[in-house]
């Protein structure tokens, strides 16, 4: 089993892209990872504040995926949602700018 501070930081490196850090969905691959190996909601906080900082997740992110993993759903990825898309290109809208 890897180390849980080296497994944390190869996770930060991989989401790494450029100067942007894409952390919401590496936090939480990490929050199941210490979830499987029995760590506590507080345990796995303290692990990423001692680690990542001031760039760890607050205590209630941590405390959410800690219950949506013990409900049995372990989807790491954003649900689909319906509805219109937030931005809509159309040729009024395109007038209206010009």
């Amino acid at each position: 089993m890897p180390n849980c501070k080296s497994f944390l930081i190869t996770e930060a490196e991989r989401s790494m892209s450029g100067d942007v850090r894409d952390f919401n969905n590496m936090e939480t691959r990490v929050v199941k990872f210490f979830f499987l190996q029995g760590k506590t909601k507080n345990e796995v906080h303290a692990i990423l504040t001692e680690t990542l900082g001031e760039h760890a997740p607050s205590y209630v992110s941590v405390k959410n995926w800690v219950a949506q993993f013990k409900r049995g759903d372990f989807s790491t990825c954003d649900a689909l949602r319906s509805g219109r898309p937030k931005t809509v290109t159309t040729p009024e809208i395109i007038d209206q700018i010009h």
